[in-house]
């Protein structure tokens, strides 16, 4: 028994500790929740989700892991587009988006949008997300503060693994 424990203990706890190490600073998997990002991303999918990205590094389009700003889903991980940063003004007219002042091509979403919103300016160091099912997508245009703040991002979504038949990067 003590040959056993010798041996073992040591891989056990290595093992412990990349785990999470790993999980807490390089990427995860997550599960989807919600219908939210449908038609890109359904209910259950599995993502992998890269946590070392820079916030200034994400993209209008990326698909973003983030804790929301409202008091009663704080702890909840939500996950949608990143429609605007910092400076960017942001409008929804006539079912469409508009960033700075152009119409933006959206071929992911589910939708024209049939709600009006905006126009928004996103401050610095603050970020803009819808879900591409926008009609039925709990997202910033719905929120009491619209405004998601860097620290408060998770990661970016980067793959889709799971169902197989659907793998994809995001």
């Amino acid at each position: 028994m003590a040959k056993w424990l010798k041996e073992w203990v040591p891989v056990i706890l290595l093992a412990i500790i990349l785990s999470v190490t790993i999980r807490t600073y390089v990427g995860e998997a997550v599960v989807v929740p919600s219908g939210s990002m449908i038609p890109t991303i359904h209910i259950n999918d599995r993502l992998a989700v890269e946590k070392f990205t820079n916030v200034s590094d994400l993209k209008f389009g990326d698909i973003v892991v983030f804790y929301p700003p409202l008091k009663d889903k704080k702890d909840e991980r939500f996950i949608k587009r990143l429609i605007g940063v910092g400076g960017d003004t942001i409008q929804i007219k006539d079912g469409a988006l508009y960033r700075n002042g152009k119409k933006v091509n959206e071929p992911y979403i589910r939708e024209a949008m049939t709600y009006e919103y905006g126009p928004v300016t996103v401050p610095k160091g603050k970020f803009f997300f819808l879900g591409d099912n926008r009609n039925e997508s709990y997202d910033s245009h719905l929120w009491p503060t619209p405004f998601v703040d860097a620290k408060a991002i998770a990661g970016k979504a980067i793959f889709r693994f799971y169902p197989f038949t659907q793998m994809q990067e995001m």
